[in-house]
């Protein structure tokens, strides 16, 4: 089933004198099925509790492994997809101005606690009671909200077609040890002007944004249960050893460590 898409489901939404709505369930969501391109005037949460999502907005995909969510602003324009099968719940949100909530898209750490709320708040009836235990609940949510750790776990997409040209070729052959030189060749572009567009773009150079797509394509792998020895393999670096190092300048942490964390938090 699709997320939230459904034009009746928008406008529901939207018309609910609430801070929060909730989907009331857990969605399922295979690789093949994306989401339109849409946008609602509350903003939304996407918690994933299983699987890997993809949030796309203009300029970038933000990645959300099991326990993290998504904070996607209110009026931006955003698409949804699973890599694999994955389950989320979502919940629309029209906080106080004194919530001091993101002003951004990004990415956040749920803890124990804070995923014991979004389930709590998923299943909350759509005129709660503001006043009441259930207009608590919504607002120790927004407390905790506020707090979550962020992630840095987007991958900026280039908007000049040529730099989308080479996006897409890293994709395809994450293993190709090309030079930089070689790569820009094949976008035709000279070493200096891809450097000069990708830090126009995307604020990286291109050794950071590939590093960048690694990571991203590294936790679609190991959240599907693939070892460490496999994803290292298959994007091209030398040994497992060196996958990590990787791995842990990027993240903060070894891929053991990350993805075990994410699983005494379910």
């Amino acid at each position: 089933m699709y997320l939230d898409v459904r034009p009746d489901w928008l406008a529901y939404v939207d018309e609910i004198p609430r801070a929060l709505v909730a989907a009331n369930a857990v969605a399922t969501l295979d690789a093949l099925e994306q989401s339109p391109r849409h946008h609602h005037q509350k903003a939304q949460l996407l918690f994933t509790v299983r699987g890997v999502v993809n949030c796309e907005v203009d300029g970038a995909v933000w990645i959300v492994p099991p326990q993290c969510a998504v904070w996607i602003p209110g009026g931006l324009t955003h698409s949804v997809f699973g890599s694999g099968e994955v389950e989320c719940l979502s919940l629309f949100i029209d906080p106080p101005e004194s919530a001091n909530l993101p002003k951004d898209c990004c990415t956040i750490t749920v803890s124990r606690f804070f995923r014991e709320l979004l389930m709590r708040a998923n299943a909350l009836p759509d005129l709660y009671d503001v006043d009441g235990p259930d207009g608590r609940i919504v607002s120790v949510l927004f407390d905790e909200l506020a707090v979550a750790p962020v992630e840095d776990l987007c991958l900026p997409i280039p908007g000049d077609p040529r730099l989308k040209k080479l996006t897409d070729l890293l994709i395809a052959a994450p293993a190709d040890h090309a030079s930089v030189a070689e790569w820009a060749s094949r976008v035709a572009l000279s070493e200096r002007s891809l450097s000069r567009l990708l830090a126009e773009e995307v604020g990286m150079s291109f050794g950071r944004w590939r590093r960048q797509l690694h990571i991203v394509l590294a936790l679609r792998r190991l959240s599907a249960g693939q070892s460490v020895q496999a994803v290292a393999i298959d994007l091209g670096y030398e040994s497992a050893s060196s996958f990590v190092t990787m791995f842990r300048k990027m993240v903060g942490k070894p891929p053991s460590r990350y993805l075990l964390e994410r699983s005494r938090l379910r």
